[in-house]
């Protein structure tokens, strides 16, 4: 059986993006998913307690997950390889769209899940580190950050979008392609990078 795995980490984003690119790849390999998990939770959350894990549990030798990208299982390099590990362990294929991995049970697909999850945790921790530099940055040149005293809490087009935002923008992603991904305007885009110091 084929199963695919949407997440988002807050219900401010949106799982239409991952469902998409998924039946688009479904349709380009002549595949057809039996079985879709969604949610709503952090990645950081563990495993166990999120709809994933109890459906990892009922997959069978042969059955295929497929996600959008590696960083959908988890947040950690730790809670991936775990992941992975049972997967394989179990004959569990995990394909990715946008990484484009075939993960199975051969050393290969356990030597490449490895280097991958070590680098994506890399590129968070940088770019986590970036941004605390760019706001410490603003905050020395006199910027004050966060709302005034006694403002109205607005809401922002961009609440709950900043990290992938800046995700995309490292991993070289155009401005206006970001812009489009994340259904906000390209100046918009402009502003909070150049505000962020990027």
């Amino acid at each position: 059986m084929i199963y695919a795995y949407i997440r988002v980490s807050t219900d401010k984003q949106t799982l239409k993006n991952q469902e998409y690119e998924i039946l688009e790849f479904a349709k380009k390999e002549k595949l057809f998913v039996s079985v879709w998990i969604t949610e709503t939770v952090s990645g950081t959350k563990d495993v166990e307690y999120r709809k994933l894990g109890k459906y990892i549990k009922k997959l069978k030798s042969g059955d295929v997950l497929i996600c959008t990208e590696i960083s959908r299982l988890g947040r950690n390099l730790f809670q991936v390889m775990t992941i992975l590990n049972n997967c394989m362990q179990r004959n569990i294929k995990v394909w990715t769209i946008k990484d484009n991995y075939r993960l199975g049970s051969d050393i290969q697909s356990k030597v490449l899940a490895f280097a991958f999850s070590l680098s994506a945790e890399i590129e968070r921790n940088l770019i986590s580190q970036r941004t605390k530099e760019a706001l410490a940055r603003l905050k020395s040149m006199g910027k004050k950050l966060g709302r005034a005293n006694g403002s109205k809490n607005k809401k922002h087009i961009l609440d709950g979008k900043e990290r992938e935002l800046v995700l995309l923008y490292q991993q070289g992603l155009a401005k206006t392609k970001i812009a489009k991904h994340l259904g906000v305007s390209s100046k918009t885009v402009y502003n909070y990078l150049r505000e962020a110091g990027y």
